[in-house]
């Protein structure tokens, strides 16, 4: 009769092994999702405050401004804004970090139109 003593615990070990693996890989992905959310948020409102100031009548440049600072207040970057006549298109990017080092950028794009009343 062979003695196979301690195999059971090298299997284990790699089941643990394993399973750690798989956990930071789902604390990744899930720190991607939460990051492009919160890209697509940051784009969204940036996009609704510089079609307010065109809606305003304020003009490209306080449309330009109101994005820049609504995107910043969501901790994103404007990357650009692209506002004329009714139509306001802006772009963030913001870099998350995750399980202590910068997990990279994510970007959201947003458009806004300002429609005319009635």
């Amino acid at each position: 009769m062979k003695r196979e003593r301690g195999s059971m615990a090298i299997v284990l070990m790699a089941v643990v092994v394993m399973a750690a693996v798989l956990a930071l890989g789902a604390a990744r992905l899930g720190g991607a999702i939460v990051a492009r959310a919160r890209a697509d948020a940051a784009a969204d409102a940036a996009a609704l405050a510089a079609a307010d100031m065109l809606a305003l009548g304020r003009g490209e440049q306080e449309a330009t401004a109101a994005a820049g600072e609504t995107s910043t207040d969501n901790e994103a970057d404007l990357v650009s804004c692209d506002c004329a006549g009714r139509i306001a298109t802006v772009r963030v990017e913001l870099t998350m970090t995750g399980l202590g080092r910068v997990a990279g950028p994510a970007r959201a794009t947003a458009r806004a139109e300002v429609r005319p009343p009635g």
